[in-house]
């Protein structure tokens, strides 16, 4: 699949090594696990959750677009999820509001970290939204599917016909796999995926 081929970036100071996976993979454990071993971590998802809580600079354009989602606690996710989950255009006006806030947002981070040998960008649609054409590397954290379905349905107000709605909207793990330079397998105890990223850090640090 050549659409998924990146162009050749030149080494720069900081490498920029993509982190992704699909729901329930575990790739919150692996972005902590790299900042542990001293990587500063980008982290999308929760830019997202800071730009649309209490007080968030996005609080009142979504409001705007998708009346009475937004209360004093900021978005209310249950109800924006429910309008947009599933529908297509509904979900691309949400992107429009966010995405550019979340770019200008990782262009800050960049700039805070200019001197760092490496620099992961945690972002949950690295290849669906192009992503991937922006990083030198990119790390996957995959798991066994049984796993997944088990982690994501222990969460709150999760039911087997959202996750299916979730995974039409994710590339499938197996193409992830695919076109990884690293695969971080969460499926394993947490000392032996701590092992994959302490190795794949060091790496970038031997450059």
């Amino acid at each position: 699949m050549s659409h998924f081929k990146r162009p050749h970036l030149p080494l720069r100071r900081p490498f920029l090594l993509g982190l992704t996976g699909s729901i329930g993979m575990g790739k919150s454990t692996a972005a902590a696990m790299f900042q542990a071993e001293g990587v500063p971590v980008f982290d999308a998802d929760a830019e997202v959750h800071r730009l649309q809580g209490p007080g968030g600079a996005l609080v009142a354009a979504i409001e705007a677009r998708f009346p009475g989602t937004t209360g004093p606690e900021g978005v209310d996710r249950q109800k924006l999820g429910a309008l947009v989950l599933g529908n297509t255009h509904e979900l691309a006006a949400l992107e429009a509001i966010v995405h550019p806030a979340v770019f200008r947002a990782q262009k800050r981070f960049l700039a805070r970290h200019r001197s760092r040998d490496v620099v992961v960008l945690d972002i949950p649609l690295l290849f669906e939204k192009g992503g991937w054409r922006r990083v030198g590397a990119i790390a996957v954290a995959s798991a066994p599917a049984w796993m997944q379905r088990k982690r994501v349905m222990r969460r709150p107000g999760m039911t087997a016909a959202k996750l299916k709605a979730i995974r039409r909207l994710q590339v499938p793990d197996r193409v992830k796999r695919a076109r990884a330079d690293f695969i971080i397998e969460t499926g394993r105890p947490k000392s032996a995926t701590h092992r994959q990223i302490r190795f794949i850090a060091s790496c970038f640090r031997a450059r």
